[in-house]
């Protein structure tokens, strides 16, 4: 399945994080059964800009590791079909969303838990995915388990772990 995953960076050395994402993301569509192409886009910033579209975006006035702005309301675990998303008539491809990762973040996380920022990273990329697909975490009951077994799950076929 042919996605295009569009990445636009504020970053000078994102290089080996953009191929990353291509690998992770596309392996969280298949895993999700999404069987048509999509369209993501992926913006690699910094804490100060991921500050300032937290702020834009949802009134909240602080850095975090990752937002997603997702374009459909989906059902987790429900591989989407038509005519719950649509296609745009230009490209062929479904656009699923929008995700914005700080790569500042991502290396402080990743050197805190010991993983390394790739694995961050990563992480960071299924977990705004699986949030673009419909899941979420906004309860720390069934909803969060469910997301987080999913992306342990996805994280493992790729042979990213923990360390």
């Amino acid at each position: 399945m042919e996605h295009e995953i569009i990445i636009e960076s504020e970053l000078e050395d994102s290089g080996p994080y953009e191929a990353l994402l291509r690998q992770v993301i596309p392996a969280v569509l298949s895993a999700e059964k999404v069987d048509f192409p999509c369209e993501i886009d992926v913006l690699l910033t910094g804490d100060a800009g991921i500050r300032q579209i937290n702020l834009d975006q949802r009134g909240i006035d602080r850095p975090t590791d990752v937002l997603s702005f997702p374009m459909f309301e989906l059902i987790p675990g429900v591989p989407p079909a038509l005519p719950d998303v649509q296609a745009d008539p230009d490209t062929g491809l479904v656009p699923l969303g929008d995700m914005a990762i700080s790569v500042e973040r991502a290396r402080a996380q990743g050197e805190e838990y010991g993983h390394g920022a790739q694995r961050e990273l990563a992480y960071l990329a299924v977990h705004s995915v699986l949030h673009l697909l419909g899941y979420d975490h906004l309860d720390e009951g069934p909803m969060k388990a469910q997301m987080r077994r999913r992306e342990e799950d996805i994280l493992g076929r790729l042979g990213i772990s923990r360390k």
